[in-house]
């Protein structure tokens, strides 16, 4: 039998009180719905069916690169109907199972031992139920069992009398069933409930008066099936993954200060003895070397670092590659575009863009360096400005090996400072610094008539 997924996301998210649609809520940087995608489809199943409703035009635009089926929910008239509309398109004897757009975290450990419980007895195919044991099971649906234990309903809260809702054993709106007995049951719902609505839940009940078989398979931790309606819900469940993110991480030997003041949200690879302080935030690709340190506050998107290399406080790293040993910050902030060869050193208020570092070169404090190539052993004093910019155009500055730059220098790209060569504290540079030569500036102020801006250049 084959496996389709059917995944619900219809709703309209009214508790979210946002323009956006709720399953585009993330947690960890991704988009609830584009987790669940992607555990359905860990489950190689033959087809992925999305139910839309809701602003579904964004939700699929959001996801067009996935290969799925996008099915419409014109009405919301409950997940019984939002179900009905996907399955004219799976064949009766091909396994549906059923997720939900909002439950992010719902792990493909779980949904494979769901699976397993719908093989065949005699000639049935059980109805397999995602279930829970709550502590604090309030707002949730709750299974009725009979006196020898075995399900006969649902019940939802708003529908459930005072002895049904001191039950704890929950249904998680997860399960799994042949399509054919889906295709049964479902025209037989009734919208005679509190909420008007044609319920899922309630082909147990169908599923129990057939004395067709049902099993289930109890979730080990709660958050792994918890669903989001508001805000609050999705922060609980973002703390819980990002605890959980940094646990793995101490596993495989980092030291994380505060497993609760660090986030990742994106792809982390991370080797040994690599330390974390609080409160930095990884998006994008992120790869660390062994012995890494990230300093309290750092923010690190699309970065590779090398071994040893050290991050100070608040500093801002993106798009960038550095490597081993390097020095960086407090306070750095280093743009898409620079590579740091070996023991290089970014200081506090150092902006980098578009620069290439040789070995062993520095920047220690207060200056701009922008599309610019910087040989090895280069010292660049503080207040250091590539003048890169004429208002229409980038130019390029090189600097190379062995150069000194006083303080308070200005490089007007296009320009080139030769080999070991020294500017001298507060110089101006229009033209080429000749290697091994000290060049200075002390010319007085002076205004050039007639001087025209420049126009942009037409690419070739």
């Amino acid at each position: 039998m084959s496996l389709h997924v059917v995944v619900l996301a219809a709703g309209r998210g009214t508790r979210m009180r946002s323009n956006k649609p709720k399953v585009l809520h993330t947690v960890a940087g991704k988009p609830m719905l584009e987790r669940v995608i992607e555990t359905a489809k860990y489950l190689e199943p033959k087809g992925v069916h999305i139910i839309i409703g809701h602003e579904g035009e964004r939700i699929k635009a959001a996801f067009n690169y996935h290969d799925v089926n996008w099915v419409w929910q014109h009405e919301q008239l409950g997940t019984g109907h939002a179900l009905k509309q996907a399955l004219p398109e799976i064949p009766d004897e091909d396994r549906v199972l059923v997720l939900s757009g909002d439950v992010p975290l719902i792990q493909k450990e779980l949904l494979i031992k769901l699976i397993e419980k719908t093989e065949a007895k005699d000639d049935s195919v059980p109805l397999a139920l995602l279930l829970a044991l709550l502590s604090n099971p309030t707002g949730l649906g709750r299974v009725l069992r009979d006196s020898n234990g075995q399900i006969q309903a649902l019940v939802e809260e708003k529908d459930a009398n005072e002895s049904e809702r001191k039950i704890q054993e929950i249904y998680s709106g997860m399960c799994c069933a042949k399509a054919k007995d889906f295709k049964r049951w479902l025209p037989q719902l009734s919208a005679g409930n509190a909420q008007e609505e044609y319920y899922l839940t309630d082909i147990i009940k169908l599923a129990a008066d057939e004395a067709h078989p049902i099993s289930y398979v109890h979730a080990p931790k709660s958050w792994v099936i918890q669903g989001v309606n508001d805000r609050v819900q999705l922060e609980s469940l973002e703390r819980i993954w990002q605890a959980r993110l940094a646990e793995d991480l101490m596993y495989q030997g980092a030291t994380v200060a505060d497993k609760h003041r660090l986030d990742i949200r994106g792809e982390l690879t991370c080797g040994q003895d690599v330390y974390f302080d609080v409160g930095s935030v990884l998006t994008g690709r992120v790869e660390l070397a062994d012995k890494v340190h990230v300093g309290p506050h750092c923010r690190l998107h699309n970065v590779k670092l090398g071994p040893g290399t050290v991050l100070e406080a608040h500093s801002v790293l993106e798009d960038c590659e550095i490597g081993a040993d390097c020095a960086i910050g407090p306070f750095a902030r280093i743009r898409p575009g620079t590579k740091l060869a070996d023991n290089c050193k970014i200081g506090n208020f150092v902006e980098t863009k578009k620069v290439v570092f040789g070995e062993g070169s520095k920047a220690s404090h207060l200056s701009y360096l922008g599309d610019a190539d910087i040989g090895k052993g280069v010292n660049i004093g503080a207040g250091t400005i590539t003048c890169n910019y004429d208002g229409v155009n980038k130019h390029k500055t090189i600097i190379e090996d062995g150069a000194f730059i006083g303080s308070d220098t200005q490089l007007v790209a296009p320009v080139t400072v030769g080999k070991n060569a020294t500017l001298g504290a507060g110089t101006t540079l229009r033209r080429e610094a000749p290697a091994g030569e000290l060049t200075l500036t002390a010319t007085q102020q002076k205004t050039v008539p007639g001087w025209q801006r420049p126009e942009k250049k037409e690419e070739l």
